[in-house]
């Protein structure tokens, strides 16, 4: 066998690998640059520099490019929207003084979650957060949109929440005098009527709901600067940020700021996907989490708004609770799902219906219930009088209910017996075994009612604590059956463990408000 000669010492050998590498690396790179350029500015591959490495692959892969083509930018799309989208600005009386902050208050409850997310981000820009005393006049603003020529416009609720008087400015910097037609807390949403024209730009709302990966655009004033419009994509859906039961946001990503509450998020075909509401924000700016009312509800909210002023809901008149892998083990159910009852209100269409405590609501009008929030938006979106068929898991047996739906009450009374100081008096109570707390019956016990034992102690490593359990805490039944010593509880626990349950369902009364807590059981 001959040898090989070693030419790779030659400066020809050498230069002649460089520059087929070169030569090759140059031709990727001007394939992808040509590529791209086809793409994008629609040069055909006749005069493109990529004919010289061209081949069946290539056109294979530049027609697949094709078909996922994307808009390269918004300008047509914003040109048609923007005019349709307004600044909000309000004068309004401070109804309270300013904490030691400085702060006013929010319209929210003080600590929950939309109070924070309306420090950072909610309020009109100026409120909160303006200096002064009792009684001066302070100003805020916020963004809206037209939804029709003659000057019907949505905007955030907390945005003309409390205003006595209230201002527009178009996109073409002329200004309109509005006033508040109607508001709807629990949404968070207000209609508002311009004066002053009948031909105003005005955007639609979008029929169906986004999809998560789906463009979106938010446009509105942020920090008072005009109007602005930021890009980005539909993160998540039916997104709960603590605000109540409707919560049903659409998250965002596009960089959306104070000042922009009550500004659309529109799709690429130019229609509201969504009303900008709030921000997660850790330093008040934004970091890409952004959430909007879905464009399906303000359509509903508004129609109501525009009708009479206010929203009415269906209502049945129960306190329910979500289904955990626990709870639905205890009730032998297969899966987590549906809205659980913790507990019906006295003369409510449930209770007269014949729903208890501890029933499941599984569908409503033969469409599946998820969880506990998707009850409440169902039932919520129904008119007030209309009847509704619900499936019911009724101690492990189906069973349909019919009833009429209630009006839902502008406030809900509180429920009985919230004596939070319901352990005063007590004695240390009778050790339940394997759960971790000690019981006493509850009609021992000053203010702890006379049905059920109540909580005397629990060891913070038990199960007990691990499920919330705390002192003062009233078990009202347990494994489905009322107890009212610490040896009903005994046996009832025997009784779950007899028929091989993982856990105990305990129904469980504390500060007033009734709730169902699966507790694991030891084994042995």
């Amino acid at each position: 066998m001959t040898d090989r000669p070693d030419l790779s010492n030659l400066p020809s050998y050498r230069q002649s690998r460089r520059s087929v590498f070169s030569a090759r690396k140059i031709a990727l790179m001007a394939s992808v640059v040509a590529g791209f350029g086809a793409a994008v500015y629609g040069f055909s591959p006749s005069t493109s520099p990529a004919d010289l490495f061209s081949s069946p692959a290539h056109a294979q892969v530049n027609n697949e490019v094709r078909k996922v083509e994307r808009p390269v930018g918004f300008a047509d799309v914003v040109e048609r929207v923007k005019p349709s989208v307004i600044s909000v600005k309000v004068n309004m009386k401070e109804k309270t003084a300013s904490n030691d902050d400085g702060d006013d208050s929010s319209p929210f409850q003080p600590g929950s979650p939309m109070e924070r997310f309306f420090r950072r981000f909610g309020g009109p820009d100026g409120f909160p957060g303006a200096k002064g005393g009792r009684g001066r006049v302070v100003q805020g603003q916020g963004s809206g949109f037209f939804i029709s020529a003659d000057g019907f416009a949505v905007t955030n609720n907390h945005v003309v929440d409390g205003a006595d008087k209230v201002e527009v400015t178009t996109d073409d910097g002329k200004i309109y005098t509005a006033k508040v037609i109607g508001t709807d807390q629990r949404t968070d949403l207000a209609l508002i009527k311009v004066e002053g024209s009948s031909n105003f730009p005005f955007a639609k709302l979008a029929d169906g709901k986004p999809r998560i990966g789906d463009w979106v655009l938010a446009v509105g004033n942020p920090f008072g600067l005009g109007g602005t419009v930021t890009a980005g994509i539909v993160s998540a859906s039916g997104r709960d940020i603590g605000n109540g039961p409707y919560d049903d946001f659409i998250q965002i990503d596009a960089p959306v700021n104070k000042g922009n509450s009550g500004g659309p998020a529109f799709n690429t075909d130019g229609e509201v996907m969504g009303v900008n509401t709030a921000i997660y924000s850790p330093s008040g700016g934004s970091v890409g989490i952004a959430f909007s009312i879905p464009g399906s509800t303000v359509k509903s909210v508004v129609a109501q708004l525009k009708d009479k002023g206010s929203v009415s809901r269906g209502w049945i008149g129960v306190q329910i609770q979500p289904v955990t892998s626990d709870i639905a083990d205890s009730l032998g159910m297969k899966k987590a799902e549906g809205a659980l009852v913790a507990e019906p209100q006295a003369n409510g269409p449930a209770a007269k219906a014949g729903i208890e405590s501890g029933d499941v609501i599984t569908s409503v009008n033969g469409e599946s219930v998820k969880d506990a929030r998707e009850l409440a938006r169902t039932i919520g979106g129904l008119a007030p009088g209309a009847t509704v068929k619900l499936n019911v898991l009724h101690k492990g047996q189906d069973k349909v209910v019919n009833l009429t739906l209630g009006q839902l009450p502008n406030t809900v009374e509180a429920k009985a017996d919230t004596d939070t100081d319901s352990n005063k008096g007590a004695t240390r109570g009778t050790d339940v075994p394997k759960l971790g707390m000690t019981v006493a019956p509850a009609n021992s016990v000053a203010g702890a009612g006379k049905d059920g034992v109540v909580v005397t102690e629990v060891d913070p490593k038990s199960a007990a604590a691990e499920r919330g359990f705390k002192e003062g805490d009233v078990i009202l039944e347990v494994g489905g059956k009322s107890v009212s010593t610490a040896g009903d509880v005994r046996d009832a626990i025997n009784t779950a463990r007899t028929d091989s349950k993982n856990s105990v369902l305990m129904r469980v009364k504390s500060g007033g408000q009734s709730r169902f807590v699966a507790v694991p059981l030891a084994k042995g």
